[in-house]
């Protein structure tokens, strides 16, 4: 594998924690910045449209949640010079209150992701977000965390800055 292609890949998979970093941490320039201008997001039922919408969305929707943490896995990814596509597992954990009711939702999901690079910059040009399966469950907490935060506050920005 030359560098050529060993750069392109870890563009691309950095592309996609950053994806996990924008959502859980409600950074939505940080979103946008996965995606090229005219990038679509097929979400199925949940949404479809631009590509930066989707990160809109989905950060609007989390800020009512109390906790969430989006896992990626096994990344697969093949390039093709200037495009590529890739698949991923993702596994989110989210927190919220209904009533007095604590409630996690775990969603098992893959990402089918279309990329170009374009001037020099790989970006997406389509996901297709695949819910392959999900639940919910009440829940006791057994202690408060305060540390972590959903925004710029975080203690990981002290060390990754804004744009990691």
């Amino acid at each position: 594998m030359s560098l050529g292609e060993l750069q392109a890949r870890q563009a691309i998979a950095d592309h996609i924690y950053r994806y996990c970093r924008s959502v859980d941490r409600l950074d939505i320039p940080l979103g946008h910045s996965i995606w090229h201008e005219d990038g679509v997001a097929d979400y199925g039922g949940y949404y479809q449209g631009a590509g930066k919408g989707v990160i809109d969305l989905i950060c609007q929707n989390h800020s009512s949640l109390l906790h969430h943490s989006h896992q990626i896995s096994n990344i697969l990814i093949e390039l093709d010079g200037d495009t590529a596509g890739s698949e991923s597992y993702c596994t989110a954990a989210l927190r919220l209150q209904r009533g007095d009711k604590l409630l996690h939702m775990m969603v098992w999901s893959r990402y089918i992701d279309s990329w170009s690079r374009r001037e020099g910059r790989w970006a997406l040009d389509k996901r297709i977000a695949i819910r392959d399966f999900d639940e919910v469950r009440e829940v006791a907490v057994m202690e408060q965390h305060e540390i972590g935060r959903r925004d710029h506050t975080d203690p990981s920005y002290g060390v990754l800055g804004r744009t990691a």
